[in-house]
């Protein structure tokens, strides 16, 4: 039997080899679809025969070359997309057919407009709110044509059996996924924080997908079982969620509430429980079954997001957290407006709130060290 810090080397070892991959499908004469964001269908490329690959967008290396033709003030995020596409930095985006952009905010719209010289972009248009029959009818219609596009990119018109082995391959992986956050209720998790988002960026880069869901399913399985068996790591500090922007640029942010004592134990941001925490309904219409999954991610473009605040409420409750820190990127504007409401919602729970604005950069290690750390000690001192 191995142990927990063995699966996890091997899962980072592994983690190596996902442009082979992608660089070995596409000289073979497959077509590789490249996207930033969760509202990207996976299901419907994956049906195609097409590969779905997940974009530089996490450093700050290539923010320089960006900002040559982007604003300064805007979000890292945005900024870092587009630094790696304009230097040919991200050799995923070097292998791309192309790319899905997605209307989340007015900063990526109009960064896809220049991308569109670089690579070919296709937009997928969003509802900003979710909760009326138009919403859901302008998503599917989105959807619909983006089935139609991807078809004809392919030459591979997208059935609804294949749509139906996608949505079950992909539910397997969010089952599987679940499974590995499931160990973090436990007092003494299994992961830290750190590890646990790794296994996800892993599943978003290796393009073998079954392969890669059985690799993953016997990875949960290894991970409990040595759990049970007495392989505990000392991960008793007081036990944090992370809320707002999507967390891949600033896991600094992470590695400063654990260095500090403090474990995180779930993620509400993109890549967390805001998009995987849902499966897609495997009866019915497959259209509709993926475009009401897509609708429920409670991303802040949505108004009101009141998915994102009845999810907190759930997920503080299921993890047991004793905080929630809200992490929102320099120049997100609607995450930040809803720092007010998430704190409301946090603090009538009787929990503590630490909201953190920073970027991609490292100038500000020190500071949050210092903000976190003494988070970590109060709600350490509240217990």
């Amino acid at each position: 039997m191995r142990s927990i810090s063995q699966v996890v080397a091997e899962m980072r070892e592994h983690a190596k080899g996902g442009v082979i991959q992608v660089k070995e499908f596409k000289e073979s004469g497959g077509i590789v679809v490249g996207c930033y964001c969760t509202y990207m269908p996976w299901e419907i490329v994956n049906a195609s025969g097409a590969v779905s690959v997940s974009l530089c967008s996490k450093n700050d290396a290539a923010i320089p070359a960006a900002e040559e033709h982007l604003p300064r003030n805007l979000c890292p995020l945005i900024k870092a997309s587009y630094g790696h596409a304009l230097r040919g930095s991200c050799p995923y985006f070097h292998f791309c057919d192309v790319v899905v952009g997605e209307t989340t905010c007015d900063g990526k719209r109009k960064m896809y407009e220049l991308m569109q010289g670089i690579k070919k972009v296709y937009m997928i248009d969003l509802p900003h709110q979710a909760d009326r029959p138009q919403d859901f009818e302008l998503l599917r219609r989105e959807y619909e044509a983006f089935r139609k596009f991807i078809g004809e990119l392919t030459g591979k018109p997208i059935t609804d059996d294949a749509l139906r082995a996608s949505i079950a391959l992909r539910n397997r992986e969010r089952r599987a996924l679940r499974e590995m956050w499931n160990l973090s209720t436990c007092d003494d998790p299994a992961l830290t924080g750190r590890e646990v988002q790794e296994f996800g960026d892993y599943m978003q880069t290796h393009f073998h997908k079954e392969d890669a869901v059985n690799w993953l399913e016997n990875c949960v399985k290894e991970i409990q079982t040595a759990w049970e068996n007495g392989d505990r790591r000392g991960l008793t500090g007081p036990r944090v969620l992370v809320t707002g922007c999507p967390i891949g640029g600033a896991m600094k942010v992470v590695d400063a509430i654990e260095a500090a004592g403090g474990v995180v134990v779930c993620y509400e941001n993109c890549g967390g429980e805001k998009e995987l925490g849902y499966l897609v309904d495997e009866t019915g219409d497959p259209m509709d079954a993926i475009t009401r999954k897509y609708l429920s991610i409670g991303c802040s473009i949505m108004s009101p997001n009141c998915n994102r605040m009845d999810a907190l409420k759930y997920l503080m409750d299921r993890y047991r957290v004793a905080g929630v820190v809200d992490v929102t990127l320099t120049s997100c504007h609607t995450y930040a407006v809803e720092t007010w409401s998430v704190r409301q919602v946090v603090q009538s729970s009787g929990r503590g709130y630490l909201a953190v604005e920073t970027d991609y950069s490292a100038s500000d290690k020190e500071q949050l060290s210092t903000r976190l750390g003494a988070f970590v000690e109060m709600l350490e001192s509240a217990s």
